[in-house]
């Protein structure tokens, strides 16, 4: 019933990021954590520099000892070796403890500011795109999280300790300096063709994986409905496509990030071959000694090993770059109004609709045209219409969630477009045309809105909805775990709920969207009886066909193409459409007459 929603990615509100680290959502999350970030780099200083203590341990070795035989010299060198490799191994504890205090911090932090995000987005945001990209966000934060916090960022810190590894090469064994030196600017190119690269096979990648996910999430959602008209072999094959695509383009990524870690391995192993060949020969000339080859061939594997692992880090940053955008992009996108400046007194429920207007998109045909109607306390007011005609987009208007695109709409007089989305949901009550509950027991889905709710409130809004006998009668009760999304439960069951739902807390304005869907003669009849007495003391606007219902109504608004066809007291326009039929089938009859029997 009512509009549908468009089709996702017709409409796109999330904006794109300008650049990809101009993230000023991140600045403020980064700025406390800075101290924890000095000591990593102090301690990463201090494992640099202690990381030098082995190639001197090994020249001195082999320059003084050997030559010398000095037992006494190999004793104290030994010693402070040992004394060496236990404060490296203290200092990286500690390096790793701090990094884990940033992971954890980053996680909370960016966690609460991501959701805290998507729950002020506007809903036509939110509908404009699949629930794998929201999922997707999520999956980001974990990104985001372990390159700040994992072995990513201590490459970063670790890599401009390279110069001091080449300087102390040039100082104790300058002949095979040179060669180290075209190795790093190998290396160095090696890294930047690799990041073009394999960071364009890892754009591909993600959004194979995006489309992949998407699909999944609509068959995990249709599941019921995918069963019961097995349409296993119909998806089959676009989920094979999908997953091919991906395992695919996740195969070329791959390849490529293999290629150039394996020409890197190789390079390594050039540059050592050339580096003792090269000393080989400078120690034949009595331009260096055999310590200073040994020990510049273990600052080789100090210097290298960091730019090794960057080609092949490459896949993490460029992961890093699109997590970023996307997150960006989130946290650019404008969002619903989340602080109230005055405190405004609990409304009396007069809705007033003046000249509203809402579309899908900007170039798209009016859902809701130029609609003029005001809803005031002491009845039911009813909305019908056909298929498509915008009741339910209408009490999406009526409610804030959507905006008019021309017009207003009004509470008390008031502009809702001033209050916050918790003011609305206290004031103005909803019942949804699919009743949706969450994971967790039947008091918690009754008070999920007003989480201060007393048992008094909640008990009471049970009964005027009608389930408080039936959960009473359940063996836990209140406590019963409705499962997920409330499968545990029947449609009617939900339907109930989620009106106990939309009472607690008694809102001056009680909007309900088919509330009678899943619902039986005698449960209709009550519920017409609770709206009854509810409408005595505030709006109530139900969309509904039911007859049942239409028996309590107070005023009936007809729908048509968006705009209201007829409105008033619900008998008077009961019985004008009734006349409105009646001349259209006499027409009907007259035509036939005329035209004849065919042959």
């Amino acid at each position: 019933m009512g509009n549908p929603a468009p089709p996702p990615h017709q409409d796109t509100p999330v904006r794109p990021a300008s650049s990809p680290f101009r993230a000023a959502w991140l600045a403020p999350v980064l700025k406390p954590l800075r101290p924890l970030f000095f000591e990593v780099a102090g301690g990463s200083l201090f494992v640099n520099l202690l990381a030098l203590a082995a190639p001197v341990f090994v020249l001195q070795v082999y320059d003084r000892v050997v030559y010398h035989a000095g037992l006494s010299t190999l004793s104290g060198l030994a010693i402070g070796m040992a004394l060496v490799v236990a404060f490296d191994f203290l200092l990286r504890q500690m390096r790793a403890r701090v990094m884990q205090a940033v992971s954890l911090a980053l996680d909370v932090k960016i966690g609460r500011q991501l959701f805290d995000k998507v729950m002020a987005l506007p809903l036509r945001t939110l509908e404009s795109r699949p629930l794998g990209y929201w999922q997707q966000l999520f999956r980001d934060l974990d990104v985001v999280r372990n390159t700040l916090s994992g072995s990513s960022a201590i490459l970063v810190f670790d890599l401009p300790f390279a110069i001091l590894f080449m300087a102390l090469v040039f100082i104790i064994a300058t002949p095979v300096a040179w060669v180290l030196l075209v190795a790093l600017c190998a290396f160095l190119t090696l890294a930047w063709l690799s990041a073009r690269q394999v960071g364009r096979s890892v754009d591909k990648e993600k959004a194979n994986q995006q489309s992949r996910d998407a699909l999944l999430a609509e068959t995990i959602m249709g599941r019921t409905t995918i069963k019961a008209l097995s349409l296993g072999e119909h998806l089959r094959p676009i989920w094979e496509s999908k997953q091919s695509d991906t395992i695919h383009q996740s195969v070329e990524r791959g390849t490529l990030n293999d290629r150039y870690v394996n020409i890197g391995q190789a390079l390594t192993v050039i540059t050592s071959v050339s580096m003792t060949t090269v000393g080989a020969l400078a120690i034949i000339n009595q331009d260096m000694t055999i310590g200073g080859l040994v020990a510049a061939n273990m600052l080789s594997g100090r210097l290298l090993s960091p730019l090794n692992q960057l080609v092949g880090a490459w896949k993490t940053y460029s992961g890093f770059r699109q997590s970023i955008e996307r997150l960006n992009g989130l946290f650019l996108s404008p969002q619903d109004n989340t602080s109230s400046h005055l405190t405004m007194p609990r409304p009396k429920g007069v809705l007033t609709l003046e000249k509203a207007s809402f579309r899908y998109r900007p170039d798209g045909k009016p859902v809701i045209d130029g609609l003029a109607l005001e809803i005031t306390p002491g009845g039911i007011t009813t909305i019908m219409g056909r298929n498509g005609c915008g009741k339910s987009t209408l009490l999406k208007i009526m409610l804030g969630l959507y905006p008019c695109a021309q017009g207003r709409v009004l509470l008390d007089g008031a502009d809702i477009s001033q209050f916050t989305r918790r003011e609305l949901a206290n004031w103005i009550g909803y019942v949804p045309q699919e009743s949706v509950l969450f994971a967790g027991s039947i008091r918690d889905n009754i008070a999920q809105g007003k989480p201060g709710a007393s048992d008094e409130d909640i008990l009471s809004a049970a009964q005027a909805a009608g389930v408080h006998q039936f959960v009473i009668d359940m063996p836990d009760g209140y406590a019963t775990n409705v499962g997920e999304a409330g499968g545990l439960l029947s449609g009617g069951m939900r339907q109930r709920i989620a009106i106990a739902r939309a009472l607690v807390g008694q809102p001056p304005v009680l909007l309900m969207d088919e509330p009678s869907g899943s619902l039986d003669r005698q449960a209709e009849e009550q519920l017409r009886h609770t709206l009854s007495e509810l409408a005595k003391s505030r709006s109530v606007v139900v969309v509904s066909h039911s007859p049942v219902l239409l028996q309590g109504s107070r005023t009936l608004v007809v729908m048509e193409g968006g705009k209201i066809l007829c409105a008033g007291p619900t008998a008077e326009v009961m019985r004008f459409l009734a006349a409105q039929q009646q001349a259209k089938a006499q027409q009907g009859t007259t035509a036939a007459v005329t035209e004849g029997p065919k042959a």
